[in-house]
C-alpha cells in the first residue's frame, strides 16, 4: 500500500513480487490510467510475455473489478469510519482488504458486476 499515487517506476516492481506467486505469467487487467500505459511499455521490455496486458475501455470504471473492492471498504467496512491519522487509516484500509480477500464469494462477485467471466 503506498500514502501516493505509484508512478511507472514503482509498478515493475510490484509486477516483478506478482511474478515470484505465478510463474507462469500473469495478465494485468488496466484502466487507460497514464501511469499504467508508461509501465506497460517498462513491463514489455523487461519481462516480456511473462506480463501481459488487458486494457479496460476509457472512462468505464464500472468494468473495473477493483471499484467494486473500493466500494466495498468504503461503503461497508470504513462506513462512518473517522481515523486517528493516516497510520490509523491504513491500518484499517489493509484490514478491510483482508477481509474482502478472506470472503471468497465476493471476488466472484466483481467480476459478475463489470460482466467479465473468470
Amino acid at each position: 500500500m503506498f500514502d501516493h499515487n505509484i508512478t511507472a517506476d514503482e509498478a515493475a516492481p510490484f509486477v516483478a513480487e506478482l511474478l515470484k506467486h505465478f510463474p507462469g505469467g500473469i495478465i494485468l487487467v488496466w484502466d487507460r490510467w497514464m501511469v499504467h500505459r508508461a509501465a506497460s511499455r517498462r513491463l514489455r521490455e523487461r519481462f516480456g510475455r511473462r506480463v501481459r496486458i488487458a486494457w479496460l475501455p476509457a472512462y468505464a470504471p464500472e468494468l473495473n473489478p477493483t471499484e467494486q473492492v473500493w466500494n466495498r471498504s468504503k461503503h461497508t467496512d470504513l462506513a462512518n469510519f473517522m481515523p486517528q491519522d493516516v497510520a490509523h487509516l491504513a491500518r484499517a484500509l489493509r484490514r478491510s482488504l483482508r477481509h474482502t480477500r478472506s470472503e471468497k464469494w465476493l471476488l466472484p462477485s466483481f467480476f459478475k458486476h463489470a460482466k467479465l467471466k473468470l
